[in-house]
């Protein structure tokens, strides 16, 4: 009878390195954990998760667990869509409760100009299918009738775009379910293993060395948000991206009053009312470039100030922690996703503030890439090359606020 309850191990960590793999992927966040967890598809399962720190101790830690693919180009709409629709299954395939809860989103508009910048891009999105709308501000009070629409405020609500299938998600529970099935799928997990270099000779990478050692490998993934471009230059290649810093805090648990993302473009605010009732906040990333991870007074008061202005309610909430990540971003704002020009050294990169909701669609592409050798149609568009060939995929107005 004992055996009947005892309870399912969620993984193991490794403890020591083989000598070889034939797929070594650098970083333990939602990104590499997807990628061990979809080559189990391929039977691809001789595979080498290496951590420097915790699993998800990255961005995928630090998110604000939004989801949503209301982007401005086609190729990101496009890919978001898909990644959207596989988080909508991913709890089901996982065997895992994620606590996925679709409760909307509205990006609010406060002018003339970013009006007619959501009906573009409800446009794009109905095009491809996605469920976008441009809306008023009456059909905005009905859908958040707890925030503050009157005529007198500092930035007007003129209207906002409304994204139905968006909404959030439990991020630690996403990072623990992939790992256990990345685990049940032959991948070994080595947390505290720091990649210290890449051994390269000609086109490609021979050996990867840790601070536990030098193993060898057949393809190698860097799915590093924050220190792609760190491990990039290791492997002697330079990817154009700059690191920024990203901060969120979150209240104490209130009465819950609030079922729908709200984000504001021009006041560089996104607000979502978690499960236990406590307000997730979080603004732009900071402009000058980082790896120090510590929060500025002036984060929280431009937040707390423009938070207030939409639920004067929160006034004596009180602050209960607050937190910052790093963020690499592309000059189009777009991300680095698949070959480069080092035939087995993959990268997903370049993610910015958007990185956590893409992690299913990027862990099956990478899976796909790996498998076959060949990279999928639908993240051609961000592959590398396309800085050289000027084909850029911009989504600076989509991705302008960090959420």
């Amino acid at each position: 009878m004992r055996d009947i309850f005892r309870k399912r191990r969620m993984w193991k960590f490794a403890t020591e390195l083989k000598p070889r793999y034939d797929v070594v992927i650098i970083g333990g966040g939602s990104h590499g954990l997807a990628t061990a967890h979809y080559l189990r598809e391929h039977g691809i399962a001789d595979v080498a998760i290496l951590e420097k720190s915790y699993i998800g101790s990255g961005a995928a830690g630090r998110n604000t667990t939004i989801l949503r693919s209301n982007y401005k180009t086609p190729e990101g709409a496009r890919f978001y869509d898909a990644s959207v629709k596989l988080y909508e299954g991913l709890g089901a395939d996982l065997d895992f409760n994620l606590l996925f809860s679709q409760c909307g989103h509205l990006t609010l508009a406060h002018s003339d100009r970013a009006m007619f910048v959501m009906a573009n891009r409800a446009e794009v999105n109905r095009l491809e299918g996605i469920d976008s709308q441009l809306i008023g501000p009456d059909r905005v009070q009905e859908l958040a009738p707890a925030m503050y629409v009157g005529p007198d405020t500092t930035y007007p609500i003129m209207g906002a775009l409304y994204h139905p299938p968006g909404g959030i998600i439990r991020h630690d529970a996403v990072v623990w379910g992939l790992a256990r099935s990345a685990f049940e799928g032959g991948a070994e997990i080595h947390p505290y293993t720091e990649v210290t270099g890449l051994r390269r000779q000609g086109d490609r990478i021979t050996t990867v060395e840790t601070d536990k050692g030098s193993i060898e490998a057949g393809v190698v993934l860097n799915c590093t948000a924050g220190w792609s471009s760190v491990i990039a230059e290791m492997a002697e290649m330079q990817l154009p991206i700059t690191t920024h810093i990203l901060q969120a805090c979150v209240t104490e648990p209130v009465k819950p009053f609030l079922d729908v993302v709200v984000v504001s473009s021009q006041m560089h605010v996104y607000i979502s009312q978690s499960d236990r009732g406590e307000f997730v906040m979080g603004s732009e990333i900071e402009p000058w470039t980082t790896y120090r991870m510590q929060n500025t007074l002036n984060f929280l008061q431009d937040l707390t100030r423009h938070t207030l202005e939409l639920f004067p309610q929160l006034e004596r909430a009180r602050l209960l922690r607050a937190w910052a990540g790093l963020c690499d971003l592309s000059p189009d704002y777009s991300p680095i996703l698949g070959k480069t020009e080092i035939e087995n050294f993959h990268v997903s990169a370049g993610w910015g503030t958007y990185g956590f909701k893409a992690a299913p669609i990027v862990g099956k592409m990478l899976a796909e890439l790996v498998a076959t050798g060949k990279t999928p149609e639908l993240i051609a568009p961000f592959a590398l090359e396309r800085f050289y060939t000027d084909e850029l995929v911009s989504e600076l107005a989509a991705a302008a606020v960090s959420h």
